[in-house]
């Protein structure tokens, strides 16, 4: 069993590292709070794989409660990062088009015509 624990130590471990590696060169934000919601999964792992051998249950609830934590870290970072002014949250104000509701807008068709709105 021993050999088997190691091995998934391993794993977790190479884990560790993949998620420090995307939480230093993450592109945005979102990507660096997805390899942080790894770290701290592959935390608790971790925790639930060395509390068997080492007969530990208090590692069973240390786990525990850094999932409690991971889970209040999501809702910290959604709440800070969503942006509802609509009420609705499904728009996303990066690609949304700011004339769409605007039918007297005049706007540029991709063969290079004026359209008066109706596209």
């Amino acid at each position: 069993m021993t050999g088997g624990v190691s091995a998934i130590g391993l794993v977790l471990l190479a884990s560790l590292g993949l998620g420090l590696l995307r939480i230093w060169r993450g592109p945005g934000f979102a990507d660096r709070m997805l390899a942080a919601q790894l770290l701290g999964s592959t935390g608790i792992a971790i925790l639930l794989v060395l509390a068997v051998p080492f007969d530990q249950p208090a590692l069973h609830d240390v786990a525990l409660v850094l999932a409690m934590l991971a889970l209040l870290v999501v809702l910290a970072f959604v709440a800070r990062v969503w942006d509802d002014e609509d009420g609705l949250g499904d728009k996303d104000s990066r690609h949304a088009d700011p004339t769409a509701d605007d039918p007297g807008h005049r706007r540029t068709t991709t063969n290079g015509k004026r359209s008066h709105g109706c596209s």
